[in-house]
């Protein structure tokens, strides 16, 4: 359904030291760079056919966070969802919500984390047991 998730970011950089540390934990690599011809840097970090994006804002406004948006990040087991978590506030991010771990649900048991990127992005490490 998606091609790609791209969020604005005020410090590109800082922005890039942040996901290459907690996208990299999911196995990410590190992420292609791009310069728009009007000069604005962006990153695209490429992992099992999907692309993740951090870009400086190209109106040259500040970068800003979506009120109710959340991206997840699948993980492959319980334990990556914490690591997800603990990479996340270890390199800028910000704990939210409950603490790592499972959640009951009329969608089943999800393993989740919460965390707001550097940028106020609130970004979801999440595992479905199979």
């Amino acid at each position: 359904m998606f091609n790609h998730i791209m969020v604005g970011a005020s410090d590109i950089e800082r922005s890039k030291r942040f996901y290459d540390a907690v996208l990299g934990a999911l196995g990410a690599g590190e992420p292609v760079r791009n310069e728009s011809p009007t000069g604005h840097v962006r990153y695209f970090y490429l992992h099992d056919g999907n692309a993740f994006c951090i870009t400086q804002p190209i109106n040259d406004e500040p970068a800003t966070a979506s009120n109710g948006a959340t991206i997840g990040f699948k993980c492959a087991s319980p334990e990556q969802v914490v690591e997800f978590h603990d990479v996340a506030v270890a390199n800028g991010g910000t704990s939210v919500e409950d603490a790592p771990g499972p959640r009951s649900s009329n969608m089943g048991t999800l393993h989740l984390s919460y965390v707001l990127d550097p940028d106020g992005h609130k970004l979801c490490g999440i595992h479905r047991p199979g």
